[in-house]
């Protein structure tokens, strides 16, 4: 979607909306209008019980010249600090207008006196809201198809372009991870995975290190492999380094799981849903729009990106129940339920990622467990941390995105609920706090003195039900998380 800024309204054909907050006097707002087009406006508003809420939207059409106005009010409520308010508008406005035959948005902010950030903030809500993945759909009704292509700001501000050119990097990061969730697993799975980011990151200066299953195999990634032995599709390890910060400073590391589709290998997964575990690969691709988005803003910042690729299936080479593997790192795993495979590829991710680049600060995030929608539902990831200021700083970035995380507990008596009778663990546990005890699976290959932290996104990265930033479907969650994460506390 083509954004611009103006310090007028344009003429020609579009579709007016004019934010209004709790105690705006509306016939202020709708100066510029004749006495009659005011009264149509507030009376529609009225008829349709607008009470300014945020995000809530009254329609009608006023006369305008010789031409009838499609003229919107949005409102932005009666609270100027609620989360991700401006974004909320934006994504308000193109979910009424996208299929609506209008295709050309003008969004006035003048007279309000808002943050300077705040046009471009609109801005972002309307085109990543815009988003949609209509490759395969071939006979799509006219009245279904996007007809929405540009929103102008009005009355933004000097310095609302300079503030949507970050958000704009933002965006491409959040359409990059939504493609790679969305497409089928024929489609993308370990190698194609990998010619994506290769095609979107290396224009951007993103250094890509790619491991094949020979080079893991060297390696010792037993747990890894072990994961990828009933697939035909051969697994990856794929690197992707930012040195933005033009200095040797040890980068943060990001680690993603993917597994570009799960079947739960010989622990099989019911059939019913199982489709859905095409998106199974949902921090991998997080993942790989941060580093889009970081790269895509010239952040001054030495980031490094990992996602262990694989795909589970079940075939006759493939892992069983009661195996027991050799991680990178040396330790030993009882695998009780091959659907418990996320685990096993962030360990020995992990462990590379360590030896590797000597991070002081390991972020990993994975649809790991379903115990985390059974624990939180689809509006919190949940968070574990080995580091308090982590947790915290984490959090404060979820806040302000609207990417949302919960901390929850750690500790010994979870921990020894992984402890195995013939190896050194293994890689599940009883029913009770599986989230909890994946974690701590996890914690165990964390080195002395590395800050880390474990994103269990597996309500977040699909939504069965429209969102203000997304429509049905792929959510990106994680990219703004992660992309605030290091501009608040890695660049300088």
């Amino acid at each position: 979607m083509k954004v611009t800024f103006a310090d007028q309204r344009p003429g020609g054909a579009y579709a007016l909306a004019i934010p209004v907050r709790g105690d705006d006097m509306l016939t202020d707002r709708l100066a510029g209008f004749d006495d009659a087009a005011r009264r149509l406006a507030a009376r529609a508003a009225e008829a349709q019980r607008f009470e300014r809420e945020l995000g809530a939207i009254a329609e009608t059409f006023v006369d305008e010249g010789e031409a009838a106005r499609r003229l919107l009010l949005v409102g932005l409520g009666g609270k100027r600090d609620d989360e991700a308010l401006y974004e909320r508008v934006g994504g308000a406005l193109t979910a009424r207008l996208l299929t609506s035959g209008e295709t050309r948005l003008v969004v006035d902010l003048s007279g309000l006196e808002l943050e300077e950030e705040a046009g471009a903030r609109i801005a972002f809500g309307a085109a990543a809201r815009a988003w949609r993945h209509d490759l395969y759909r071939t006979k799509l009704p006219r009245k279904q198809k996007p007809t929405l292509e540009e929103v102008v700001i009005v009355g933004g501000g000097a310095g609302a372009e300079g503030h949507w050119a970050r958000r704009e990097a933002l965006l491409g990061g959040i359409a990059f991870t939504r493609e790679l969730v969305t497409e089928p697993a024929n489609i993308v799975y370990p190698e194609s995975f990998v010619e994506r980011c290769r095609a979107q990151l290396e224009p951007l200066g993103v250094e890509i290190e790619v491991l094949d299953e020979k080079a893991m195999g060297e390696l010792g990634m037993g747990a890894l492999l072990g994961v990828s032995l009933g697939s035909e599709k051969p697994p990856r390890l794929l690197a992707m380094r930012w040195n933005g910060a033009g200095d040797d400073r040890k980068p943060v590391v990001f680690i993603g799981k993917g597994v570009t589709f799960d079947t739960g290998g010989i622990s099989i997964k019911p059939a019913q849903g199982m489709e859905a575990m095409k998106w199974d690969m949902g921090g991998a691709g997080a993942v790989a729009g941060a580093m889009k988005a970081i790269a895509g803003r010239k952040a001054k910042a030495n980031v490094v990106g990992i996602c262990g690729l694989v795909e589970n299936m079940p075939d006759g080479k493939a892992q069983r129940p009661g195996d027991v593997v050799t991680s990178m790192s040396g330790q030993t795993i009882e695998v009780i339920n091959t659907d418990a495979e996320g685990r096993l590829v962030l360990c020995d991710c992990m462990t590379w990622a360590q030896r590797q680049y000597k991070p002081e600060v390991m972020v990993d995030l994975a649809t790991l467990t379903g115990a985390m929608i059974i624990s939180l539902g689809y509006e919190y990831a949940g968070l574990f941390a080995n580091d308090d200021g982590l947790a915290s700083r984490l959090t404060a970035a979820g806040q302000a995105t609207g990417d949302r995380l919960w901390r929850l507990p750690m500790g010994e008596a979870y921990d020894k609920m992984m402890d195995s009778p013939i190896a050194d663990m293994k890689n599940s546990g009883a029913r009770e706090a599986g989230s909890i005890t994946a974690a701590c699976f996890l914690g165990r290959f964390v080195e002395e003195g590395v800050k880390w932290a474990h994103l269990d996104i597996a309500g977040m990265v699909w939504a069965n039900k429209a969102g203000h930033l997304c429509d049905k479907g792929a959510t990106g969650y994680g990219v703004a998380l992660l992309d605030r994460y290091v501009a608040d506390h890695h660049e300088g």
